[in-house]
């Protein structure tokens, strides 16, 4: 039983990230129709703009994270801007090859800068450990859970109530009607990006103490997009949830089926909802009268 608790903690948090990583596929696809395949490669770069910024300039870690939270969401408004925007209305494979290729440059972009070696980011729980009922537990994974709840609930409070965040839910339901109502569309759509790079810098932050911060960590992406597959592309719960479903099915198989099933279970895992349910757990299904 106390493994399969430890396990538990252990698989929501890792969940917990990919599902923040998800999340960002999400925003940029409701907003703009865009399946961003470089979400895992903005992570990537923003936890090596953390680690520059709190261990080479000797930031706190807090005012590091904001910052390269900050510095982030430049290059996303940038990026959306100068490059995404120039194809938007072409086909959407020519997107998808644009954002494979974004990623392609940004690996060999942080090689070149940073170079290839791996990298530990220190944080101010690495050194606490306590006790719940014979179970060691690391402040390190509750404060992934923290972070999560606390950032969704910002999210959701944006949502809700910031003109802005309004105006993102009223351009990803209908472009044509925003602008026609005078929201700036563009503007809007950049915003998206910038939110998604920012969210996409915490969660690499997160995963740094686990998985330690090298140019092949944007891989993640890939199981985040499984993830917000089996949610419902279009849902932002859907996304989390299904993050979190990884991550846990992720380390039961590590512990209770045959070596190597791990790093094919989120792939499987996705294979069995499509064929169940291809619009995902959350999803809803579209359809349209010719």
């Amino acid at each position: 039983m106390d493994v399969f608790l430890q396990l538990l903690l252990n698989g929501l948090a890792v969940g917990c990230i990919y599902g923040l990583v998800a999340l960002g596929f999400v925003l940029i696809y409701k907003a703009g129709e865009v399946v961003n395949f470089a979400q895992g490669e903005l992570m990537m770069v923003g936890a090596f703009v953390a680690f520059t910024l709190i261990v080479d300039f000797g930031l706190s870690y807090w005012l590091g994270l904001a910052l390269a939270v900050v510095v982030m969401a430049v290059f996303g408004w940038l990026l959306d801007s100068l490059v995404v925007r120039r194809i938007i209305g072409q086909p959407q494979f020519s997107t998808v090859m644009l954002t494979i290729g974004l990623g392609v440059i940004m690996r060999s972009g942080v090689s070149m800068v940073w170079g290839p070696e791996t990298r530990s980011l220190s944080t101010p729980f690495d050194h606490m450990t306590f006790q719940i009922d014979g179970i060691t537990v690391s402040p390190i994974y509750l404060s992934i859970l923290i972070t999560t709840v606390v950032l969704c609930s910002f999210l959701a409070v944006f949502f809700r109530f910031t003109r802005i965040g309004l105006a993102m839910q009223a351009a990803s339901q209908n472009q044509l009607a925003a602008y026609c109502l005078g929201i700036p569309v563009k503007r809007v759509l950049s915003s998206v990006w910038a939110l998604s790079a920012g969210v996409a810098t915490i969660a690499g932050v997160l995963m740094a103490p686990i998985s330690l911060i090298d140019v092949n960590m944007g891989a993640i992406g890939l199981k985040a997009f499984a993830a917000a597959v089996i949610g419902g592309f279009g849902s932002i719960v859907g996304a989390l949830l299904g993050g979190v479903l990884i991550g846990l099915i992720e380390l039961f198989s590590a512990l209770y089926l045959s070596e190597g099933f791990k790093n094919v279970a989120a792939y499987v895992v996705l294979l069995a909802v499509l064929v169940v349910r291809p619009q995902g757990l959350f999803g809803a299904v579209g359809r349209k009268k010719v």
